[in-house]
């Protein structure tokens, strides 16, 4: 199997040669008198899944938030394919942690429903539901409510959703934790797919060392709050391998190894 190696810097936040979707430059967050992020400059590349990773508290959801449009930053400046974000736009979408899904409507309508509010007709709207649908396994469920899913089925509601209406940016907020550990595996081999199948550019808040390192082309660790940037780390991992085999190879498991050292001063 190849070598999985990891590439780690402590200020080295831009990519090297590729387009950039998202720039963050110096962007800090006040809550009242608690600062929850520092001076953050980072680029985000386009087709790549970058993961925020941190100890709790470190502002993960709070820059992703901002990125999103969904909160102010206190000063500095986010910018989506070159123009600055000032609320949220289509260009983002947003996959919660708590799945976000319309109780009272369908998968079905779940899913369509940013395509309804762009105006899109039905018949059009429908027809790129049922392909996401389709992309995330939940085929022959078009017309079940959310309470008939399990937790992992809404979960991909979400995600279909949110594919739906073609967003340049997906943003995910710990999408997977909810779910069981063979499911979230299941998920992590889905989202992988979605990545390389879409070209698009993801945004991925975990608290879990072994699935930022499966999953990620680059990993950006945050300190303790007020969170700025410690540490970007690029695995290299060959996804032509199995899982399993990954899982095991030493290249992976140095890596994980290699960021929980760096993380674990900031757990009491």
């Amino acid at each position: 199997m190849r070598n999985i190696t990891a590439q780690a810097t402590a200020a080295a936040s831009q990519p090297s040669g590729a387009d950039v979707a998202v720039e963050v430059r110096g962007v800090c967050k006040m809550y009242n008198d608690v600062e929850a992020l520092r001076s953050i400059d980072l680029d985000f590349p386009v087709g790549k899944l970058t993961t925020l990773l941190g100890p709790s508290g470190c502002g993960k959801t709070t820059l992703l938030k901002i990125i999103a449009g969904l909160i102010p930053a206190t000063s500095g400046e986010i910018r989506v394919n070159g123009k600055v974000v000032t609320g949220p736009g289509p260009e983002r979408a947003f996959v919660f942690q708590d799945f976000a899904l319309m109780p009272w409507a369908t998968v079905m309508r779940n899913v369509a429903f940013g395509l309804e509010l762009k105006g899109m007709g039905k018949d059009e709207r429908q027809s790129i539901a049922r392909k996401y649908i389709a992309e995330v396994g939940l085929t022959g469920f078009e017309n079940k409510y959310p309470h008939e899913l399990s937790g992992g089925m809404r979960q991909r509601v979400g995600l279909a959703r949110a594919f739906a209406v073609n967003a340049d940016v997906l943003l995910l907020d710990e999408p997977f934790s909810a779910v069981d550990e063979q499911n979230r595996r299941k998920f992590q081999e889905d989202l992988l797919r979605l990545v390389e199948l879409e070209k698009k550019t993801f945004i991925f808040v975990t608290h879990s060392i072994e699935e930022a390192v499966y999953c990620s082309d680059r990993i950006v660790i945050l300190s303790r709050r007020p969170g700025r940037i410690a540490q970007v780390i690029e695995p290299d991992i060959d996804h032509n391998e199995s899982p399993d085999a990954i899982r095991r190879d030493q290249g992976y498991l140095d890596t994980v190894e290699e960021i929980w050292q760096g993380l674990k001063r900031y757990v009491d």
